[in-house]
C-alpha cells in the first residue's frame, strides 16, 4: 500500500474510533430508547469499520478524547439533533473520501455505504421537543435584537446617562417581552394546529428577556455610555453569530446568507435610532 494511502487509512481509522466513542457516549446521555437503539447501532457499525482499518495499519486507533468530550457537552448544552447534524457534516467528508479509496481498498465501498445509511437514519431519528419552537425563539431573538438595539442606541445619544439608559431599557425591554409572549400566545391558539400555545409563548419570552439581559448588561458594568452602547452592538453580534450558527446546523440551512441578514437588520435599525436620538436631542436642546 503507498504511503499516501496509508497515512488516508490511518486517519480514517482514528476517526472512526472516535466517531465510535462519540456516538456510545451520546447513546447514554439520551431519554429516548428509540434514539438510544440507533446511536448504539452506529457505534457499533463505527467500531466494525475502525477493525477493518486496523488489518491494513496494524495500529490500535488513538481516540480524539477532547473531541468526544467536547460533543458530549455539545449535546447538553444544544440538544442532540445539533450534534448529530455536526456529526452528519462529518460523515459527507468521510464518504467522499472513502469513495477515493474504494479502488485501492475493495472495502472502503461497503463502508461508505454504511456512512451513507448512517446519514439517512440520523435525519429521521431525533425528534426534541424545544425544537419544535424554534420558530418562537428565533422570533423572540430577532424581535428583541432589532427593536432593543434600536432603543438603546437612541436612549444612548438622546438620555447619554448609563443609568437613564439601562432604566429605560429594562422598561422596555419587559414590557416589549410580556408583550412579545402574549402576541405569540395568541397567534398560536388561533392556530388549529398547535397544540401547545403557552409552550411557544414561553420560549418567545425566554428568548426575548434573555437577550434583553446581555444586551443591556454592559449599561450597568461601563460609565461611558457610547463605550457602552459599542458593548451592546459586539454583543448583539455575538448573539446573531451563535443563534445563526445553530439555527443553520439544526435546520441544515446555510449560515453566511442568514447572519448577514440579520445583523444587517439589527444594526441597520440601531443605526437610523442612533440618528432619531440626535435629532430629538438637537431639537429638544438637550445638553450633553
Amino acid at each position: 500500500m503507498k504511503t499516501e494511502t496509508l497515512a488516508i487509512v490511518r486517519q480514517m481509522q482514528d476517526n472512526e474510533a472516535t466517531d465510535q466513542a462519540i456516538y456510545a457516549a451520546l447513546a447514554k446521555q439520551t431519554k429516548s430508547p428509540g434514539n438510544r437503539k440507533v446511536l448504539e447501532k452506529i457505534a457499533s457499525d463505527e467500531a466494525v469499520h475502525c477493525t477493518v482499518w486496523e488489518r491494513y495499519t496494524g495500529a490500535k486507533a488513538q481516540v480524539n478524547r477532547f473531541k468526544v468530550r467536547l460533543f458530549v457537552l455539545l449535546g447538553k448544552i444544544f440538544g442532540l439533533v445539533f450534534v448529530i447534524n455536526l456529526l452528519e457534516s462529518g460523515e459527507e467528508d468521510a464518504s467522499a473520501t472513502y469513495a477515493k479509496l474504494a479502488d485501492d481498498l475493495p472495502e472502503a465501498r461497503g463502508i461508505m455505504e454504511d456512512e451513507n445509511r448512517h446519514e439517512a437514519q440520523l435525519a429521521a431519528m431525533i425528534h426534541e421537543e424545544s425544537l419544535s419552537y424554534i420558530s418562537s425563539m428565533v422570533l423572540g431573538l430577532n424581535d428583541a435584537l432589532v427593536e432593543l438595539t434600536g432603543a438603546l442606541a437612541g436612549f444612548t445619544l438622546a438620555l447619554n446617562d448609563n443609568q437613564l439608559v439601562g432604566m429605560a431599557g429594562f422598561i422596555t425591554g419587559v414590557a416589549a417581552t410580556l408583550s412579545m409572549a402574549a402576541s405569540e400566545y395568541l397567534s398560536k391558539k388561533a392556530d388549529s394546529n398547535e397544540k401547545h400555545p403557552l409552550k411557544a409563548a414561553v420560549y418567545t419570552g425566554i428568548a426575548y428577556l434573555i437577550t434583553v439581559a446581555l444586551l443591556l448588561l454592559p449599561y450597568g458594568l461601563l460609565s461611558s455610555p457610547l463605550v457602552a452602547l459599542f458593548f451592546c452592538l459586539v454583543i448583539a453580534g455575538l448573539i446573531i453569530l451563535g443563534f445563526t450558527f445553530f439555527v443553520s446546523v439544526v435546520r441544515k440551512t446555510p449560515f453566511l446568507p442568514g447572519f448577514l441578514e440579520m445583523i444587517g437588520i439589527s444594526f441597520g435599525v440601531a443605526a437610523i435610532s442612533f440618528f432619531i436620538g440626535w435629532a430629538a436631542r438637537a431639537w429638544f436642546n438637550i445638553e450633553m
